[in-house]
């Protein structure tokens, strides 16, 4: 956001366009230029010169002496208006029938004023099967009935006049089923969660259209709301109708206790320490006191997550084939229970081979340099997303900005050895055809040298992907442009490539 000479401030939101071989990034200014030449014809149009030429006299008074001005001419009738100066002309309807009546069939609940609102097939008017098929598609499109249809009746009479010639006329009428609508909402059996909070989470209120599959959408929603309060234990069943109401929606809850979580317990750990992947996983344990109720509550979902989340813990320290499960232990109240996580390590595996496939510009000596995993080494995930970061960008500082890797684990037969395999897709090599800036908001208030200064990147170079990086970064932290994404679209380097460009 910068300050212009008159006060006001305006927000510079420009992005940097990579015109690549195939990458491209672009301003055109010309919608500026369209501005300041609309402006200017503006203010030419409404310059005093005009003004006095309109008035006469050469800038002269209008005092005594000088001739009267002419009256004003004498404004057309309408009638003559339209004749005489080709005005709009009126759209003239034809056919060999006229509507004799539109009737309406099967509407119980919406009147038939607002029905007959919708449609342009009218009493008086020509005709037209297009425009009765148009009309049963803005029926369907209301929303309110399940099924339209319309069926035509011709009828023959005979015109007033002295020549008694015969006169087509059609009577249409439309066929409508209403949707049932969802009368009232009645939550039977909710002691400690109140109807707005169940209404909010259902979906289901008053005027809806009756459908089974959202009555029952709205159940798996109740249910995960009770489960995410910790009412493991609930259950609801959903039904429709009442002896004195056919179109109420009945939602009968048993919630059941609330649970609490009272321990924690992790068996089967040597590696590391209980009190360590307590702190890994999601769940929490009660604190001390009545501090045991505030934000204690059994998430069964999160508990089975935290299972996933302790194996995935082990892989990554190269326990590769440990297994984690879970037992809940209730007290006697049913409404305390013991959460046990039980895991199997297994053993620590090594690392067998390592092997590079795919690489054809990059010699696989000079991406081995890079690795830090290397043979006879204890597995770790975390090594090796780290080994597979140093090769894409290792590709990315010479201009393969979409290379990819892709690991692969071995398990060899003897125990406790795996060998890894990383597979190279390269892609092409980008060059950098042009660079421009394109500027929201104000460009005159900065300089397109202003957003080239903070890059590093040059026509004619190979895309650098830390480069790129630094370059989105030195933009954002510059203090010159808007970041904040709810006023403006965040600065950004964008890379487009250019249609028929070549490696």
């Amino acid at each position: 956001m910068s300050i212009g000479r008159d006060g006001k401030t305006s927000i510079l939101v420009p992005r940097i366009w990579l015109l690549m071989p195939s990458r491209l990034y672009h301003c055109d200014l010309s919608k500026h230029r369209f501005l300041a030449c609309f402006v200017c014809c503006l203010a030419i149009a409404c310059s005093p010169t005009t003004l006095l030429a309109q008035f006469g006299g050469g800038g002269s008074g209008m005092g005594g002496g000088q001739a009267q001005a002419p009256a004003a001419a004498t404004k057309p009738k309408f009638r003559d208006h339209i004749h005489n100066r080709d005005g709009m002309a009126l759209r003239r309807e034809d056919g060999d029938a006229v509507v004799a009546e539109v009737r309406l069939v099967g509407n119980q609940v919406i009147s038939t004023t607002d029905i007959l609102a919708e449609l342009q097939t009218r009493k008086g008017r020509f005709y037209s099967e297009e425009t009765v098929l148009s009309d049963v598609s803005r029926l369907n499109d209301m929303g309110s009935f399940d099924h339209v249809t319309f069926e035509t009746e011709e009828r023959v009479t005979r015109a007033n006049g002295s020549s008694n010639a015969p006169q087509k006329s059609v009577l249409v009428t439309f066929y409508v089923r209403e949707r049932a609508m969802v009368s009232k909402v009645i939550y039977h059996g909710n002691y400690r969660m109140n109807d707005r909070e169940l209404s909010g989470r259902s979906g289901i209120t008053e005027g809806d259209p009756l459908s089974e599959f959202a009555i029952e959408t709205g159940k798996r929603r109740l249910l995960d709301y009770y489960h995410e309060e910790g009412f493991n234990q609930a259950a609801i069943e959903a039904g429709i109708g009442l002896p004195s109401d056919t179109n109420a929606v009945v939602f009968r809850i048993n919630e059941g206790p609330k649970e609490r979580i009272e321990d924690i317990q992790i068996e089967g750990a040597s590696i590391v320490s209980e009190s360590r992947l307590k702190k890994v996983i999601q769940s929490r344990g009660p604190m001390m006191g009545i501090m045991s109720y505030i934000n204690n509550v059994a998430d069964m979902k999160k508990i089975d997550a935290d299972v996933n989340v302790l194996a995935s813990y082990y892989h990554n320290l190269g326990f590769l084939t440990a297994t984690v499960g879970r037992r809940i232990e209730y007290d006697e109240t049913g409404k305390w229970l013991t959460i046990v996580f039980v895991v199997h390590e297994g053993p620590r595996f090594k690392v067998g081979d390592v092997q590079i496939v795919g690489n054809e510009y990059v010699t696989e000596e000079s991406l081995r340099k890079r690795l830090e995993l290397k043979a006879n080494d204890t597995f770790s995930g975390t090594k090796m997303r780290k080994d597979i970061g140093e090769i894409v960008y290792g590709y990315g500082e010479l201009g393969f900005i979409y290379a990819e890797v892709n690991p692969k684990t071995i398990m060899r037969d003897e125990n406790g050895i795996v060998d890894l395999v990383y597979e190279i897709t390269e892609g092409d090599r980008w060059k950098v055809n042009s660079i421009r800036v394109e500027i929201d908001g104000e460009p005159h208030l900065m300089r397109e040298s202003t957003m080239l200064n903070l890059i590093e990147m040059r026509e004619g170079d190979y895309i650098d992907r830390r480069d790129l990086e630094t370059g989105r970064n030195r933009i954002e932290r510059s203090n010159l442009l808007e970041t904040n994404p709810t006023i403006a679209e965040p600065p950004d380097i964008i890379v487009k490539p250019l249609e028929g460009s070549q490696r």
